[in-house]
C-alpha cells in the first residue's frame, strides 16, 4: 500500500474511472443525510439543527482531512487512500450503529461525522491526480466521471435508507441495523476500487494527447500564496452553501413548503425528491464538467453562480406556488452544485499545473468544510427561528434563500477577478515527472 500501483503494459485508462466509482459512489451516500434526519429527531428527541450536526461536522473532516492529507494522498498514491478511506467511512457507520443502539447520540455525531468525514476526505481526492494525468486531453470530462460517483451515492443511499427503516423500524434499534449495514456493504464496494486503481507507467500516457506535466506547474505551497487560489476558494465555497443548504434539509423542505397545500408531499415522496437532487448533482457532474472543455472554466462558472442565483429567486417568489417550479430551479441549483465539484480540479489544471494539484484541491476543498457548516446552519437555525416565531411553510425558508443569492452574487465576482498565475511562481521542471519515469521497470 506504500507505494503507488503502476500499470502494466497494455492497460486501458478507461478503468480508471470505474475504480474511482467504487469510492465515491459509495463515500456519496452523505447526501442522503438527509432522509435519516427525521427517525433520528423522533427517536433521540433532536431538533433539525442538532440532527444536521453529524453532517456538518463530516464534511468539515472532509475538508480538513483532504487539506492536511492532500500531500500524503500524492505521495503514496491512489490505493493508499483509498484503503484509509474505506477503512475509516465504514468505522464511522460501525460507531454511529452502536450510537444509534444506545440512544448515545454524540457516538453518532463521532462516528458519522468524525471517523466517517475523514473517509470522506481522503477518499474524495483519492483518485483526482491520478486521473488527471490519465486524461491531460480531457481533464474536465475524467473529474466529472469519477465525481458523478460522490454526487450520485444518494442516488442508490436514499432509496435505500428509506426502505432499510421502514422494514427495521424508524425507531434507535432499525437506524442502528440501517448503520450497520451501510458500513458492511460500503466496505465491501469500496475494496473494488482499491484492487483495480493503477497509476500511469509515463507522463505521456496516450500517444495523440499532450503530456501530463506540460505548461503551468506550481507547486502546492506556493498556489495557496496566490489571490488565484483565494479567489477560487471563495467560488467554491459560495457555490457548494447555496447548493448543500437545500441538499442537508431536502425532504423536511419540500415537505414545508406544500405542507398547507391540496396535495401535500408525502414522506416517500420526499424521499423520491432527494433521490431527484442526487440524479441532477450526479448528471451536473459529467454534464457540466464536461462542457468546462469545451467552453472553458470561467464560463461554466459564470454559469453555475449567475443562472444559481435566479434560480434561488424564482423558488423564493413563486416556488410555494408550483411543486413542478420548486422541483425544477432545485434540480438546476442542484446540477450546478455538482458541476461545481467536478469542474474544480480542472480549474486548479488550468491555473497550477498537474504537479501536486491533488495537494492544492485538498487544501481548496476546506471550503467545502466551511461551506457545510454554513448551508446547513443558515437554513436550518432560520428556519427553527422562523417556526418558534410563528410562522410556517414557505415563509420558513425566505431569508435564508435570500443569503444564497448574495452569496452566489459574492462568487460570481470573485470568479471574474481569477486570472493566470504569475509567471514568477512556475517551476521549470517538476520532479513528479521524474519520480514517475523512475518507477518504470528497466
Amino acid at each position: 500500500m506504500s507505494s503507488p500501483p503502476v500499470a502494466p503494459p497494455g492497460w486501458s485508462r478507461w478503468l480508471v474511472p470505474p475504480a474511482a466509482l467504487a469510492v465515491h459512489l459509495s463515500i456519496g451516500q452523505a447526501y442522503a443525510w438527509s432522509v435519516f434526519k427525521p427517525p433520528l429527531e423522533s427517536a433521540l428527541h433532536l431538533s433539525g439543527t442538532q440532527s444536521a450536526l453529524p453532517f456538518q461536522l463530516a464534511i468539515v473532516m472532509l475538508g480538513l482531512s483532504a487539506a492536511f492529507g492532500g500531500t500524503l494522498v500524492e505521495r503514496n498514491g491512489p490505493r493508499w487512500a483509498m484503503t484509509v478511506a474505506l477503512v475509516c467511512f465504514s468505522t464511522g457507520f460501525l460507531i454511529s450503529a452502536l450510537g444509534a443502539e444506545t440512544k448515545q447520540y454524540w457516538l453518532i455525531v463521532l462516528g458519522y461525522g468524525f471517523v466517517g468525514g475523514i473517509g470522506l476526505g481522503i477518499g474524495y481526492i483519492s483518485p483526482v491526480s491520478t486521473l488527471i494525468k490519465w486524461f491531460p486531453d480531457r481533464p474536465g470530462m475524467a473529474t466529472g466521471i469519477a465525481i458523478m460517483g460522490f454526487g450520485g451515492g444518494a442516488l442508490i443511499a436514499s432509496p435505500w435508507s428509506a426502505q432499510m427503516l421502514s422494514s427495521f423500524g424508524g425507531d434507535n434499534d432499525g437506524i442502528a441495523l440501517a448503520f450497520l449495514v451501510h458500513g458492511l456493504s460500503y466496505a465491501v464496494f469500496m475494496t473494488l476500487g482499491v484492487l483495480l486503481i493503477r497509476v500511469p507507467r509515463s507522463e505521456k500516457p496516450v500517444a495523440d494527447a499532450p503530456s501530463a506535466f506540460e505548461g503551468v506547474q506550481v507547486p502546492a505551497n506556493t498556489a495557496i500564496r496566490t489571490p488565484q487560489f483565494w479567489f477560487l476558494w471563495v467560488v467554491l465555497c459560495t457555490n457548494v452553501t447555496a447548493g448543500i443548504g437545500i441538499l442537508e434539509k431536502a425532504a423536511p423542505m419540500i415537505t414545508d413548503f406544500f405542507a398547507d397545500s391540496s396535495t401535500p408531499v408525502t414522506v416517500s415522496a420526499a424521499a423520491g425528491f432527494v433521490a431527484l437532487l442526487s440524479a441532477a448533482n450526479m448528471a451536473g457532474r459529467i454534464g457540466w464538467s464536461s462542457t468546462s472543455d469545451l467552453v472553458g472554466r470561467k464560463n461554466i462558472y459564470r454559469l453555475y453562480l449567475g443562472v444559481g442565483a435566479l434560480m434561488y429567486l424564482l423558488i423564493t417568489l413563486f416556488g410555494d406556488s408550483s411543486k413542478p417550479l420548486f422541483i425544477l430551479c432545485a434540480l438546476v441549483i442542484l446540477s450546478f452544485y455538482g458541476g461545481g465539484f467536478a469542474t474544480v480540479p480542472a480549474y486548479l489544471k488550468d491555473l497550477f499545473g498537474t504537479y501536486q494539484v491533488g495537494a492544492i484541491h485538498g487544501r481548496l476543498l476546506t471550503a467545502w468544510s466551511l461551506a457545510g457548516v454554513l448551508g446547513p446552519l443558515i437554513v436550518n437555525w432560520i428556519a427553527d427561528h422562523q417556526k418558534d416565531a410563528g410562522k410556517h411553510g414557505s415563509d420558513l425558508y425566505t431569508l435564508s434563500f435570500g443569503i444564497m443569492i448574495g452569496l452566489l452574487v459574492v462568487g460570481f465576482v470573485a470568479n471574474e477577478l481569477i486570472r493566470p498565475v504569475n509567471t514568477r511562481h512556475h517551476i521549470p521542471a517538476p520532479r513528479e515527472a521524474v519520480d514517475v519515469e523512475r518507477q518504470q521497470p528497466a
